[in-house]
Formats: C-alpha cells, structure tokens, sequence
C-alpha cells in the first residue's frame, strides 16, 4: 500500500492501493459496450434524431448564446405536461439535487429501493442522510408498498423508488401509504421514461422524478438528465441550490453563497442532442413496449423459465433492460453458467445483475455502520444500522437466479424476439435435468 497526507478527519494517514495493482474501474456509455458480439441488436452506435445535426450547429453558429438548454427543458415539460423540467449533466446529479433540495437534517431515514444503481443513493449519502432499503416484492425487482411498510420510523421522511428496468413500481399504495405518514415520494425514472402507469407517465407520480439520458439509456444522448416536478417551490430550491451553487447576489458585493451547493447544469450541446431525440423517443418507446410484450409471451413458453411480470397497470411498457428467472431446480448449470451460455450463443450482454443489490454493493455503508461514522454516530442517528445482502432475502434470493441484458432496445422486430426466445430455449434444453 502506499500512504498519503494525514487525514483530517482521523488521526491516521490515507492508504492507497499499490500501484502495482491497478483496479479495473466501471466503464460507462459505449465503452460499456465494446466488444460484445451476438446475433441480436446492440444498443451502439445509437439511432439519432434527425434534426440532431442541426441542433448542435445552432449552438456553434450562436457561439454558444442559444438558449438550447431552456428549449429542451420547455420541451421535456410539455411532453411530460408538467410545469417544471431542470435539465442536469445526468440522472446522479439530477438525483443529487433533489436531495439537497429535501431540506432534511442529517440522520433522517429515506426509504429506497434496494436493486437499483449506486447512482440513486449517492446523493443521499452526500447529504448525509440514511438510506434504508426495503426488501423488493416476491417475483420481482421492485418494492411495494407492503415491503415498505414495516421500515417506516419515526426518522422516515422519504420514499425514493424505483421504476427498475421500466417497470413502474405500484405508485398508487405507495403514495397512499407515504400520505398516512405524510413522507415525502419521489422517484428514479432513469430506466422508466415514457412510461405510462394508468394512464400517467413515469417521473410525474409523484413529488418529483428524475431521469437518465446517458448514452445507453432510452433515450440517450452523450450524457444528461433532468428532474420533473410540479412543486413551484422545489423546482425553484433545486435551481439555486443544483445550479448556482447556493449563491445568490448582493448589490455591490456579488455572488454570496449562503448554502453549499452545486454547479450540475446541461450544456448546451448535450442538450441539442436531448431535443433531437425527444422528437424520435416516443416512437421508439412504443416499439420496446411490443418487442418486450412479444418476448415476455415468448420466454414464458419455457418451462422452468420466467420473464419478469409486467404489471396490468403498467399501459406501456419503456423496457430498457429485458430479464428472466430460471428455476434452479429445472437446470444442471447455475443461473451464472445459463447466463454465459445464453451471451455465448447470440444474446450480447446477457448476463446477472447481483452487483444491483445496493446493501451488498455499497459495502462502505455497513463499514460506516459499524464504525459509527457520521451520520452513522449516535446522534444523529437514532439507531444501530446494517446492510448485507441478508438485510433484504428477497431481493437476494431473486437476484441469484436473475438474468437480464441491456442491450434490449428500439432496434428489436419481431424476428429478433423469437430468435432471442429460442436462444433461451436451446440453453434451456441443452441444460435440463434428465
């Protein structure tokens, strides 16, 4: 190990990992995807709107005085119909701002769903706040509001869920049940957008939603995001506090910042190319919506295989990542093994997603935990914590057996559902107990 400066938080040193042996870092965007091979559609290179070239020469052209950010973010909140679009430079930061817009204290409890990415807690974290996960509904990879139910306490003051893979989690108990207890709902609708929950879109459910437009997401761009809500005063609170930093300006003095805050603005170029595809999403949608309906009713042909259920009240469905459970009492190989045979004959990025059970990923929260390091220390915390993969059996048992790809996407017709479904079938076969 090599150490560094004294910390000023302990009174021991920062130690490094030896320079010998470098980590492999997480890889996002296109890079993500580099070298997957297969016989089904990849999500790279992205289709792109068609007036995206013009957009992006506008703000050239202007030499960066058009206002392309604000036209995006009209045109988002229209197509959402909601009163307020605050475009960020991606779905954390957008998740971030929200947080620090709460104004809750440090040591408050915020209630989320545990199979997500890092992405929807770092904020809270940050802001000093606990996260809690409630364990996900059988058969699934979402919360409820009957799983929530039990980790409300008297330090509960949100609820952030999320809409995993595109399905929308069952908003109406939820909401229900936030209101008994006067909590506060908003949501991660980063793999959800235009997705519709009886009749409503996804990211319009509740107080405020947040969305992704990184380049793999639904509707990608290079990066970005946003945050949709109808409450004046927070849309208001997240621009001062996400955008300018906490500052605001005093005669003859200028900037003064009277909170900690954020500078987490869209540029103007990422936001010419959310314009474009906003034009070209909504199609795109519709055709996931089919594509992942075809191959749900095909998959769950497949004895021992099991799509995930896509809820009756879920009237479109804005899949982004396509995923199934096996039985592992059917199959002489491990869910791991199935998915690798699956990826090796034609299904590029299939593969499991146990690093999504936010418990056992951020293993720094139970270290904090443990340790009591604030907000963890006692106040402000109101009790012990810890997180494991045990702390939610559900999710864990469900994830073990879990397959999925996100490299589903609008590219996908009818022949590729079928050719995917059989792919499943023969490793299924090939693999069934005698």
């Amino acid at each position: 190990m090599k150490c560094g400066w004294p910390s000023p938080i302990r009174s021991s040193t920062i130690c490094f990992r030896d320079e010998k042996m470098p980590r492999e870092r997480a890889r996002y965007g296109a890079a993500a995807f580099e070298g997957l091979k297969g016989s089904l559609p990849n999500s790279f290179p992205r289709t792109m709107g068609p007036n995206c070239a013009r957009y992006l020469k506008e703000v050239v052209d202007s030499g960066l005085t058009v206002d392309m950010v604000g036209r995006f973010e009209k045109a988002f909140a229209k197509e959402l119909g909601i009163k307020h679009c605050i475009a960020t430079p991606g779905c954390t930061p957008a998740l971030a701002c929200l947080a620090a817009a709460l104004e809750l204290e440090p040591g408050d409890e915020i209630l989320v769903s545990p199979v997500t990415d890092y992405g929807t807690i770092q904020g809270l974290v940050r802001e000093h706040f606990i996260p809690v996960f409630p364990d996900t509904a059988p058969g699934t990879v979402n919360l409820s509001a009957e799983t929530i139910e039990p980790c409300i306490t008297d330090r509960t003051r949100a609820i952030l869920v999320v809409h995993k893979t595109g399905i929308i989690c069952d908003m109406d108990p939820i909401n229900a049940l936030a209101e008994r207890n006067d909590l506060i709902v908003y949501e991660d609708a980063c793999q959800a957008v235009f997705g519709e929950y009886k009749g409503r879109l996804a990211g319009t459910l509740s107080t405020a939603g947040a969305f992704s437009f990184d380049a793999e997401k639904t509707m990608g761009s290079d990066v970005g995001g946003c945050i949709a809500t109808n409450d004046d005063e927070l849309a208001e609170r997240i621009r001062f506090l996400g955008q300018s930093r906490g500052a605001e300006m005093e005669p003859h003095f200028g900037r003064k910042h009277v909170e900690p805050g954020y500078a987490y603005r869209m540029t103007q170029c990422t936001a010419a190319i959310c314009l474009a595809q906003l034009e070209v999403v909504r199609e795109q949608v519709a055709r996931r919506d089919r594509m992942a309906r075809l191959l749900t009713e095909l998959v769950a042909k497949i004895p021992g295989v099991t799509p995930l259920p896509i809820p009756a009240y879920l009237n479109v469905y804005s899949c982004w990542m396509f995923g199934f459970s096996i039985d592992p009492g059917q199959f002489a190989c491990s869910a791991e093994g199935f998915a690798d045979e699956v990826s090796d004959a034609g299904i590029p990025g299939a593969g499991q997603g146990k690093y999504y059970l936010m418990p056992a990923a951020c293993t720094f929260l139970d270290d904090h935990a443990r340790r009591k390091v604030y907000p963890y220390s006692i106040p402000p915390a109101s009790r012990e914590y810890r997180y494991s993969a045990d702390t939610c059996p559900t999710a864990r048992d469900f994830l073990q057996n879990f397959i999925r790809w996100s490299t589903f996407c609008e590219k996908y017709r009818p022949e590729h559902c079928r050719l995917a479904a059989e792919i499943i079938r023969s490793v299924a076969e090939r693999n069934r107990k005698r």
